[in-house]
């Protein structure tokens, strides 16, 4: 694809527009210039990462960004949000800012802005992306097929999942909560991780085991089904603790861990109808070396009658350094082709 320079009207040259990309999580929110033609991302400038807490809303975080970046900020914007995007207002999770649809492009002092739940944002990058960032994981070593569908599984603080379609060129990104659904024990050891689990939560979610903050709820089940007594840890530290493979607790907690990721993954996978996985969050980039050596592939292929299917499943993982920045802007301009 030919891509032109800023402002450049030579025929055959698709209109260029530059917008700030903005990427909102729990603790930080994530400022950068893009710029996007012809339904595309073309680059992607420099990130500016601000912690939520030292500002008391979006539009005070932006007037920061604008202010660092010593430059006048573009008319209009793709802004990412760790909520789902229903209603005027939105309330992020694990964020106390506030977004009200209906004025945000005036407190922002811009014409325009496309609003994208932050994993449908990792839809978008996964469609867009070179394939240098999608490093292979599982399965055939072949790239994404350019038709059907992908399924994307995420886990970070939470766990996003998201459908990818592609069909005549075109792709469809489609938003989910399915890291919500109910947990399934596939062997006797998850039984019992279950069966704790359910004295402590009123239902459990796969996100109370595949996530961040699951590592713990795992490694204290297997702690208590074990008939040890271990030091109650945040997930920051126990994740630093499993990685290393120092201590045999943390260490099989995070094997478990790789199971469920593997089992979830899988089953989101023929519940899509997807030829293809792609696994994202910033738990999946950190495990990236330690989820070929896990149980990760097996349990996702293990799918009784559909085995060989699995078995024929790319998975991949995506290595790109802001895929929610990217994301964003991918979606602005999927929406402006």
């Amino acid at each position: 694809m030919l891509w032109c320079g800023a402002g450049s009207q030579e025929q055959g040259c698709p209109p260029m527009r530059e917008i700030v990309a903005v990427d909102i999580g729990g603790t930080h929110a994530r400022f950068a210039i893009a710029t996007v033609a012809d339904g595309r991302v073309a680059e992607l400038g420099e990130a500016t990462t601000l912690k939520c807490a030292e500002h008391a809303s979006l539009a005070l975080a932006w007037e920061a960004f604008a202010h660092n970046s010593g430059r006048s900020l573009p008319d209009a914007a793709a802004i990412a949000v760790a909520c789902p995007i229903q209603g005027d207002i939105l309330k992020l999770t694990n964020n106390p800012w506030v977004i009200q649809r209906s004025n945000l492009n005036e407190r922002l002092g811009i014409s325009h802005s496309v609003l994208v739940n932050d994993f449908g944002a990792v839809g978008h990058a996964v469609a867009q992306v070179e394939d240098r960032y999608l490093r292979h994981l599982c399965g055939p070593n072949v790239p994404l097929p350019t038709s059907g569908v992908t399924t994307i599984v995420g886990p970070g603080t939470g766990l996003g999942a998201a459908c990818l379609m592609r069909r005549d060129e075109r792709y469809f990104v489609m938003e989910t909560e399915g890291g919500h659904i109910d947990f399934a024990p596939v062997d006797g050891l998850e039984d019992l991780i279950l069966a704790r689990l359910r004295m402590r939560y009123r239902r459990v979610s796969v996100e109370r085991v595949v996530s961040g903050p699951g590592l713990v709820n795992l490694y204290e089940a297997i702690a208590e089904i074990e008939n040890a007594t271990v030091k109650t840890r945040d997930d920051k530290a126990l994740w630093s603790m499993a990685l290393d493979g120092g201590d045999v607790m943390a260490a099989a907690a995070l094997e478990r861990f790789c199971l469920g990721l593997g089992s979830f993954a899988g089953d989101l996978a023929l519940a899509h109808g997807a030829n293809s996985v792609v696994i994202a969050g910033g738990l999946g980039l950190r495990l990236a070396d330690h989820l070929p050596r896990s149980g990760f592939q097996e349990r996702f292929v293990a799918k009784g009658r559909f085995e060989s299917i699995m078995a024929r499943t790319p998975v991949k993982l995506i290595t790109h350094p802001q895929p929610g920045l990217f994301g964003a802007a991918a979606a602005f301009a999927a929406q402006h082709t």
